[in-house]
């Protein structure tokens, strides 16, 4: 707001800031009204900012109803729950693993589901019930089954959404098994992040329908991906649709070994051998520039050590402990120390997909793309007969 004024938070302002931004249409206005967001936000909460990669103070609704509205109504997810529910007290846990999504990425998502009267939509990852309730308001709750792995956040859904007069099928079990017996599902949306896009979902979309999901690298960076499920079910294709940060399918996270598994106890640089490179690690430290590296070098992660003179190092780890590599970022240099170990040479592989990328012009997302089939996944420019090239 401008000018010292200021609205009391309430639906109809975030209503007003969500149509504006163009994430909220005209189809799904009678449904944010009829299906509240502070009916699936528990008393107690964690504000994020609009990427997700940050959190606030515990707001708690007994002591400050005030902020807890504001926060309700504020385009900004939510962390409900901290470290699979080990997490007690009012600070910030390690890892967030629920939450009320963005409002901006809930609507912009269900456009990218494009429901028609009648369909029939899975959802994966409950959460707080919010998004199971939006579907079913529109497409009725005999229409929408929602899965959520963890039992007391599925509680929690339930009880949301019967407080709110709504009855999808709610169902405990593990999202990359789907729910058979409600298949075929015309639409399958997930809330969580996936690293792949598990089989039984391509199995329980009709044909021409569509799965819309957060799509993550190991690397990093994170897109949202609408596929088209061909006529036999057993694959599908579909482009990057926007940015995205959301919380990783649990059954998908994977193990990042600390160095002492990769040095092997020796001090570095063990036997690691040295050289020079022109391309500055901050250079492939951006959202997108992760997100592109990530299709191209698979198994591989990062993780960064940080000095007082805003030098760092970055270092490259292979999952399965045989390989990585360091890279020295110096503020003012055009030439950076390298150190590179294991039968893969990660740091040349991460150069050989930044240059590729750099030579098409450094893409935005909405150019890439991905082809699921029973022998993977193929990442993609502009068709999918133009595949990101491999390194590993």
């Amino acid at each position: 707001m401008t000018g010292g004024t200021r609205q009391e938070a309430g639906p109809q302002g975030l209503a007003s800031a969500l149509v504006a931004g163009g994430a909220l249409t005209p189809d799904w206005l009678p449904s944010f009204r009829a299906v509240p967001r502070e009916l699936f936000v528990p008393d107690r909460i964690w504000p994020g900012i609009a990427d997700g990669t940050r959190q606030s103070p515990v707001v708690d609704r007994s002591q400050d109803p005030g902020a807890w509205r504001a926060a309700v109504y504020s385009d900004i997810p939510l962390t409900t729950q901290w470290d699979d529910g080990e997490h007690e007290g009012d600070g910030l846990g390690t890892t967030p693993s629920s939450s009320n999504s963005l409002p901006a990425m809930v609507f912009s998502m269900l456009q990218d589901l494009a429901v028609r009267p009648g369909d029939r939509v899975l959802e994966i990852g409950s959460g707080t019930g919010w998004n199971a309730g939006l579907l079913a308001h529109r497409l009725g709750g005999t229409n929408v089954v929602s899965v959520e792995y963890d039992p007391e956040v599925a509680r929690g859904a339930r009880d949301n959404l019967g407080r709110a007069g709504l009855d999808p099928i709610t169902v405990e079990g593990d999202g990359r098994a789907g729910f058979g017996p409600g298949a075929p599902y015309d639409r399958i949306i997930a809330t969580c992040s996936v690293l792949e896009i598990p089989p039984a979902w391509l199995e329980q979309t009709a044909p021409g329908g569509l799965i819309v999901a957060p799509f993550g690298t190991e690397y990093g960076g994170e897109h949202i991906v609408r596929l088209t499920v061909d006529d036999g079910g057993t694959s599908a294709s579909g482009r990057f649709t926007r940015s995205s940060a959301f919380m990783r399918m649990r059954q998908q996270r994977t193990d990042r070994p600390l160095v002492e598994a990769y040095l092997r106890g020796k001090p570095w640089p063990a036997d690691g051998e040295k050289s020079t490179t022109t391309l500055s690690p901050r250079d492939t430290g951006g959202w997108l520039d992760q997100f592109v590296i990530g299709l191209g070098v698979p198994g591989t992660f990062w993780r960064a050590e940080r000095y007082d003179d805003g030098s760092y190092t970055l270092w490259l780890y292979s999952r399965d402990t045989l390989s990585w590599a360091t890279a020295d970022h110096e503020p003012d240099r055009s030439e950076y120390e390298v150190v590179q170990s294991g039968p893969r040479s990660l740091w040349e592989e991460v150069t050989a997909v930044y240059r590729w990328w750099s030579s098409q012009g450094n893409p935005g997302h909405e150019r890439f793309g991905l082809t699921v089939t029973p022998e993977g996944h193929t990442a993609w420019l502009d068709s999918p007969g133009n595949p990101v090239p491999l390194r590993r």
